[in-house]
């Protein structure tokens, strides 16, 4: 018996193209590292970090994040400042604007006038937190909310400043937070994945920022911990249901047949790749009972439908999503992310924040009502999230219906709410123009740390052996939790 003829006899075309192409570096690489090799180091740092998860009581058991992408105006909808209406129409001060990039949409402009924001807003509950008017349903659980002034990125275009949020790098090919997490924590429910993802579109601006199926891919870490993303509609999963004329006993037959072969050829190549295949047709095989009665809302009571707002009903709707979202949370999905299109404003933002705010504002609060009133949000920690905020000065002729705001990543807002945070607060400041961060600075990976934190996990010790680093959702620079927000 030949084992190397054996292994180059089931290395397939592409795994022959894609190991090829390292060719001498590789042996080279090995010859260094010695048994230290990427792939005997993941194997073990997989095994070590979970059996030390969770590092300490966790607060929050699992994970809602609503992520609004195009980059949500903190400007018009959180950070209030008395005095901006003073300054309307001016040129924001060079003082303030100081060197700080911009996009070249507005590089060119002979003029930085300030906008103020285009709605009313006040303060809510006994918190006192100042939210605006374009979002009347969320006034009403501004008690729940623990609002972050003072987020900052360096990213300052879409993509990047997307990637960023969601994977702690702004370069593609790392692994999501959900991923992270399911990596760390597993499953609360075996016929469920640990990450289940929905999209909408909003009616702002439509359509919006692409969302791509690598802002819940696991990157570097095992392929069986990626999001799985549920389509709209009453085939959520594709492929899912059995073909006409197979009963469920002979597609367990065939599952366990093709089980048996995986696992050899598994055995013989060391590939991980093939047992993730293998989890993968068991999950599917489990879903063909639990995801049809995970989208049947037809038990839900009208009360509960009304709650989320005239489009519960409608497949793919931000409402429906939201629902969808507190029925996964209650059946122990550990992270579920809805990703909502349509905050980029840079025009008719008179006409446009205002449809994209009516999209998110009642299924929001509703959710986090029936969280509440379900005993769920004490152990889910909501994040309301976005990848940057956008600009106090006009993008366009200062009035004009068709003006709107730029990217601005170097201030803006998220509010958490739930498991393991502070409720009815707010942590860091702005300056008088919602233009630069004025206390209490919290950057995108302090914000992860915080989240991991929540959990009952260090972020610094949760580690996977990548490329010869111990990579984290955090990257390498210095990452803090943010403990002034936290029970």
């Amino acid at each position: 018996m030949d084992p190397g003829n054996d292994y180059r006899q089931e290395l397939t075309r592409r795994a022959l193209l894609g190991r090829g192409t390292l060719g001498l570096g590789r042996i080279a690489l090995g010859t260094l590292l010695g048994s230290t090799l990427p792939s005997a180091q993941s194997a073990a740092s997989a095994a070590d970090g979970r059996s030390a998860l969770p590092h300490f009581a966790p607060k929050a058991k699992r994970v809602l994040c609503l992520f609004q992408s195009g980059g949500l105006s903190h400007v018009d909808l959180f950070d209030h400042k008395e005095r901006l209406a003073d300054f309307a129409g001016q040129e924001l001060p060079a003082s303030v604007k100081g060197t700080q990039r911009v996009t070249g949409m507005t590089s060119g402009q002979a003029q930085f006038l300030v906008v103020p924001p285009i709605a009313g807003g006040r303060r809510c509950g006994q918190s006192g937190r100042w939210i605006s008017d374009l979002l009347p349903h969320l006034q009403g659980v501004a008690d729940e909310l623990c609002v972050i002034k003072s987020l900052h990125t360096e990213a300052i275009n879409h993509d990047p400043a997307i990637t960023f949020m969601n994977t702690g790098n702004m370069l593609p090919g790392y692994a999501s937070m959900g991923s992270w997490v399911s990596y760390g924590l597993g499953s609360e429910n075996q016929d469920l994945p640990a990450f289940l993802v929905l999209v909408s579109q909003g009616s702002g601006k439509n359509p919006g920022q692409p969302i791509f199926s690598r802002l819940w891919g696991s990157g570097f870490l095992p392929a069986s911990h990626q999001g799985v993303a549920l389509r709209p509609g009453s085939n959520p999963v594709p492929y899912l249901a059995d073909p006409p004329g197979i009963e469920r006993g002979e597609r367990r037959a065939l599952l366990d047949d093709l089980a048996s072969l995986n696992e050899l050829s598994a055995a013989r190549t060391g590939d991980p790749e093939t047992r993730a295949r293998i989890q993968a047709y068991e999950m599917a095989f489990r879903m063909q009972t639990s995801v049809p009665e995970l989208t049947d809302t037809s038990a839900e009571s009208a009360a509960t439908l009304a709650r989320y707002g005239p489009e519960v009903q409608k497949p793919g709707s931000y409402a429906a999503n939201c629902l969808l979202a507190r029925r996964l949370l209650e059946r122990g999905v550990r992270f579920v992310q809805l990703f909502h299109r349509g905050w980029d404003q840079h025009i008719a933002l008179t006409r446009q924040l205002p449809n994209q705010c009516r999209d998110v504002d009642q299924p929001t609060a509703a959710v986090l009502r029936d969280l509440r009133e379900r005993g769920l949000l004490d152990d889910t920690l909501v994040v309301f999230a976005t990848e940057f905020g956008r600009t106090v000065y006009s993008q366009g002729g200062l009035g004009d219906p068709s003006s709107g705001r730029d990217h601005h990543g170097r201030c803006f807002t998220v509010w958490l709410a739930g498991g393991g945070v502070r409720a009815g607060i707010e942590h860091g400041a702005t300056d008088d123009f919602c233009y630069n961060v004025a206390a209490d600075p919290v950057h995108l990976r302090d914000l992860h740390a915080t989240i991991l934190s929540c959990l009952g996990i260090d972020h610094a010790r949760f580690t996977y052996r990548f490329r010869g680093l111990d990579a984290k959702l955090t990257g390498v620079e210095e990452a803090r939790v943010v403990q002034e927000i936290l029970l």
